[in-house]
């Protein structure tokens, strides 16, 4: 037996293939195909790792049937306000979400809805009591345009009985929570932490059309 540390045939070996690799052309590449992709591409989710997977177009595409028996699916690009959207203190205390921000899915797989929330260590997951989430959709119809696994909720809460409630990819609520964790700092996650939900919220406000007011239940499949 090799003593720990050396360098015996299978690990020279590998050694010898790492170095005699061909370099891999900068940028990125599809994570399906390996086709180069640009800074700005579409993604995918892998419904029983929840992974996200760089794609590129034609990929993306595979997966945009919605009730199509996939094992992944293409991540949306809409982003939706709801103007009439309530949620008082009682409601969100329900919820058992420590900070005034969380983004939430349903998981299709596991046939529940899951909240998000950023902290010091990246998200935090809590899964949702059901009697309290259902209360939230009942005073809130709208929000059944929600597909799951692909589209969150993004929430985040004021002052006032309203809130704020935006319909995102899933994929911005991960590129929020990656930015929040490198500026957060004591449990409320500080200034800075702060001024990047704001500006993050702008940029969803902007890019938001209204909500659709007549929907079907939330609590089934796909819309």
């Amino acid at each position: 037996m090799n003593a720990p540390g050396s360098a015996g045939p299978p690990l020279a070996a590998l050694r010898r293939v790492t170095r005699t690799r061909p370099q891999q052309n900068p940028g990125e590449r599809c994570e399906m195909c390996a086709a180069p992709i640009a800074d700005e591409h579409q993604h995918v989710v892998n419904l029983d790792s929840r992974g996200l997977m760089c794609t590129c177009r034609a990929c993306y595409l595979l997966f945009t049937d919605e009730v199509a028996n996939l094992h992944y699916r293409a991540v949306p690009e809409r982003y939706l306000s709801f103007a009439e959207f309530t949620l008082d203190a009682r409601a969100w205390d329900e919820l058992q979400i420590p900070v005034g921000l969380a983004f939430l899915f349903r998981n299709s797989v596991q046939a529940r809805t899951i909240a998000f929330y950023p902290g010091p260590a990246g998200a935090t997951e809590s899964e949702l009591a059901l009697a309290a989430w259902q209360r939230i959709v009942d005073d809130n119809p709208s929000l059944a345009v929600l597909r799951p696994d692909v589209e969150a909720l993004l929430v985040r809460r004021t002052d006032g009985p309203h809130g704020s409630c935006y319909l995102v990819p899933i994929d911005a609520c991960y590129e929020l929570v990656g930015r929040l964790r490198m500026l957060w700092r004591g449990f409320d996650g500080g200034q800075q932490a702060h001024q990047a939900m704001d500006d993050f919220f702008a940029t969803v406000q902007h890019r938001s059309r209204p909500a659709p007011v007549n929907a079907a239940s939330i609590s089934g499949g796909p819309s």
